[in-house]
């Protein structure tokens, strides 16, 4: 793939390439630095993350589609604060709304690839229907959303499998739940202001267990209806721009930006 990026180099934006370059500096910095510290895992993400750099210039030169530079280079940078900034410096942790914040972008970008997909063929003349703005926007929507949803499946499966914690668990100071239902009604019993929560587990059937300060260890739930509600917000925000692109394209050309098209 290399070889493809120095053979195609001058059919590539110049903005994008400098981007590119840069960031795969960076992230070679960072995987020398995580051989060193033996943290192999880290290394994995570091060669998963330059891996994907490529792919939208396979895109762009493979697949005839042409990707605005503004969104190739979104994407780049996407890639790196979620794999990069996110897991190996544990932005995710250090930062507030780290993980929000990317899940928003990423609603946005794939309400945005959605809405090209149904734009090429309203623009082409070879074919005999014209979808409407809304049709076109709501596709959009439900695309963004789409890719979201499989997303969570994803965190979770890995979750559930790998014991990995990529749904993060969060502390919380309250709960309602029927489980808790002394008489075992379907009525909710509700409990605020939670000081702390004991956990026990079994070790070699060794009864072991530690102490959550601050209220209750809630594991993923939180995490991941947020990340599906800013998903919505991003999916939200380009379908009404891709929609006031379609009525009128001219005064709303920025959008273009963001949207791939057929280089045919």
């Amino acid at each position: 793939m290399h070889k493809f990026i120095r053979k195609n180099i001058k059919d590539f934006d110049k903005k994008t390439l400098a981007v590119y370059f840069l960031l795969r500096f960076f992230v070679i910095v960072v995987m020398i630095i995580q051989i060193f510290r033996s943290n192999w895992e880290g290394v994995f993400v570091c060669f998963l993350t330059l891996f994907l750099f490529l792919v939208p210039f396979f895109i762009d030169k493979k697949l005839n589609i042409n990707l605005p530079t503004l969104l190739e280079i979104i994407i780049l940078l996407f890639i790196f604060a979620a794999e990069i900034l996110g897991e190996i410096q544990n932005f995710y942790g250090i930062i507030p709304y780290w993980d929000m914040i990317l899940h928003t972008i990423n609603g946005f970008l794939c309400g945005a690839i959605g809405f090209s997909l149904v734009d090429i063929l309203n623009e082409n003349k070879k074919l005999r229907f014209k979808l409407s703005p809304i049709y076109v926007a709501l596709v959009a929507f439900c695309f963004s959303m789409t890719i979201g949803v499989m997303w969570e499946f994803f965190e979770y499966g890995v979750d559930k499998v790998l014991k990995y914690d990529m749904q993060k668990d969060k502390i919380i100071t309250s709960i309602s739940s029927a489980a808790l239902n002394p008489e075992g009604e379907n009525v909710p019993v509700v409990i605020d202001d939670i000081v702390s929560t004991s956990i026990f587990y079994l070790e070699d059937g060794t009864l072991k267990g530690f102490r959550v300060d601050d209220g209750y260890l809630d594991i993923g739930l939180n995490d991941t209806m947020e990340d599906l509600l800013v998903n919505f917000v991003g999916a939200v925000t380009f379908s009404v721009f891709g929609f006031l692109y379609i009525k009128n394209r001219e005064k709303y050309k920025l959008v273009e930006g963001f949207i791939p098209s057929s280089k045919e």
